[in-house]
C-alpha cells in the first residue's frame, strides 16, 4: 500500500511510477517499449494517470499487460486487485521487438482504358446534350 506522496517521488526515467484506478504501477522497464513513446509515461509519472489512460482507449492486450507492472495500491483503495486473466496457452510468451518501417504510398499513375474512354466521351456527351437543347429551344421559338 502506497501514499500519493510516495508515488510522487518516482518521476524519472530511471524510476517511473503512476496511479491508474487506485492501483500503483512501476513502468520503468516499459518506457522504451511504450508505443506512444516514453515521454507520455514520464509526463504522467508521480501522479494519477487514470484519466489519461482511459481517454486514449487502450486495447485489451494493453490492459492485460498492466498486471506485469502493478506494484501495489493507493492508500484507501477499496477495489478489486485480482489479476486479469491472460488468454495464453500456458507457454511463456516472448516479447516481440517492433521494427520501425517507413510508410509509403503506392500510386498507380496509369488509368485504365475504360477510364480514359469515359474522360473523353462524357464531355462530348454533355456538349451534345447542350447543343440538342439549344436547337430544340430555337425550333420552339420559331414555330410560335
Amino acid at each position: 500500500m502506497f501514499t500519493m506522496d510516495q508515488v510522487s517521488s518516482h518521476i524519472s526515467k530511471a524510476d517511473c511510477w503512476f496511479v491508474i484506478g487506485g492501483k500503483v504501477y512501476d513502468v520503468t522497464n516499459f518506457l522504451e517499449e511504450h508505443p506512444g513513446g516514453e515521454e507520455v509515461l514520464l509526463e504522467a509519472s508521480g501522479g494519477d494517470a487514470t484519466q489519461d489512460f482511459e481517454s486514449v482507449g487502450h486495447s485489451t492486450a494493453a490492459q492485460g499487460m498492466m498486471e506485469t507492472y502493478l506494484v501495489g495500491v493507493l492508500e484507501g483503495f477499496k477495489g478489486d486487485i485480482t489479476p486479469i486473466k491472460k488468454e495464453t496457452t500456458g507457454a511463456k510468451q516472448e516479447k516481440t521487438a517492433f521494427k520501425e518501417i517507413p510508410a509509403s504510398v503506392v500510386k498507380d499513375n496509369e488509368s485504365s482504358f475504360f477510364t480514359k474512354l469515359l474522360q473523353f466521351l462524357v464531355p462530348l456527351l454533355i456538349v451534345a446534350v447542350a447543343f440538342g437543347i439549344r436547337s430544340f429551344l430555337k425550333e420552339s421559338q420559331t414555330s410560335s
